[in-house]
């Protein structure tokens, strides 16, 4: 099959995304829990994050709240997480919550 994407040394296509225009999210994980103001596209299947200091997080719809139970997530670490796809519910939003004493950011990504 043919394809565009990019080839590693063994000649195998390297899965690639771009960035979505508009698909930009900051939150700020505090101590308390808080998830993207704006829901991540319909057609938004890959989520990339980044938090500079670790976090909790948690994916799900406008009510998801993040807790110490939910995924431990470590600092500066760029992540691609699927949100959708076939046969796989669509996430709208993640929640974070900070682990250590001080606030932090988390930049998400769209891609397309």
């Amino acid at each position: 099959m043919a394809t565009l994407l990019p080839r590693d040394s063994d000649n195998t296509p390297i899965p690639a995304v771009r960035l979505k225009s508009g698909g930009a999210h900051a939150l700020t994980a505090g101590a308390t829990s808080s998830r993207n103001a704006t829901a991540f596209d319909d057609d938004t299947r890959i989520v990339s994050v980044c938090a500079t200091a670790p976090v909790y997080i948690a994916f799900g719809d406008a009510t998801v709240v993040a807790t110490t139970a939910d995924h431990y997530f470590p600092a500066n670490l760029y992540y691609d997480f699927c949100i959708g796809g076939d046969r796989v519910a669509h996430y709208t939003h993640m929640a974070v919550l900070r682990v250590g004493a001080e606030d932090c950011a988390v930049y998400v990504s769209e891609k397309e």
